[in-house]
């Protein structure tokens, strides 16, 4: 694409004492496509991915959820407040529909704004994110050291977290009935510790959808295999129907 790629635009929505940060590229029009990163990274990990969807005529908001790059950090966290504050901003930015795409715990946001919202969003795509385990693990979590070197995010943000998604929560199940959205499993295959027949599972319960795998990806798609994970999000994401 070369010079011809779109311009990423940076900026913050305020919500109350919240700060989104988000990256913007494309030009505003139509259902845009809104991209949700995993634990420690940030919006700038979906740039390559947004620039070929700006490519594609959409418009591509790409959000640092909570505790995460230039967003606030809260030192409180919770996939819930993360849901409110994606909701948050699409009230903000007055965006009455979207298409959703997230990876890991980001996927579990993007599923909770789907359940909590089932008219608001109309793709859901889902990058290797593991639904809650059955039974608790044999060992708890242990806590993250305070980093000598700052971190691109909030290190408080780990234990919460990590300890949410990995706490059984079987009405977690119940409501992926509520999603409306087509929606999108991607899983990593093998190589990714996300269990494949959990994912089978959740496809088999959410109304409209597909799973497909990419062999040998590991848990980051979309980082590692660009090029299978956009041929199989592309077509998905700007079918006309």
């Amino acid at each position: 694409m070369g010079s011809m790629t779109p311009e990423i635009r940076h900026g913050k929505v305020s919500l109350g004492d919240m700060t989104i940060a988000f990256r913007e590229i494309g030009v505003p029009r139509g259902v845009p496509v809104v991209l949700l990163h995993a634990w420690g990274s940030t919006a700038g990990t979906w740039d390559d991915f947004a620039a070929r969807m700006a490519a594609r005529v959409r418009h591509v908001l790409a959000l640092d959820l909570r505790g995460h790059g230039d967003s606030t950090w809260t030192g409180t966290y919770s996939l819930a407040s993360m849901r409110d504050d994606v909701l948050g901003f699409l009230d903000h930015r007055g965006i009455d529909r979207v298409d959703l795409v997230g990876h890991s715990m980001g996927g579990a946001v993007a599923v909770l704004v789907a359940q909590r919202q089932p008219g608001r969003v109309r793709r859901l795509v889902v990058e290797d994110t593991p639904p809650p385990p059955e039974t608790p693990p044999g060992e708890a979590i242990a806590p993250m050291a305070e980093p000598a070197t700052p971190l691109p995010f909030d290190w408080r943000s780990f234990e919460p977290i990590i300890t949410e998604m990995r706490t059984p929560d079987p009405g977690w199940w119940e409501c992926l009935k509520a999603i409306r959205a087509s929606t999108l499993l991607i899983s990593g295959g093998p190589s990714s510790h996300v269990s494949p027949g959990a994912l089978a599972r959740m496809s088999g319960i959410i109304g409209d959808c597909r799973l497909v795998t990419v062999g040998e990806a590991g848990h980051r798609v979309h980082s590692l295999k660009l090029e299978e994970f956009w041929s199989v999000t592309a077509p998905f994401l700007c079918a006309e129907h």
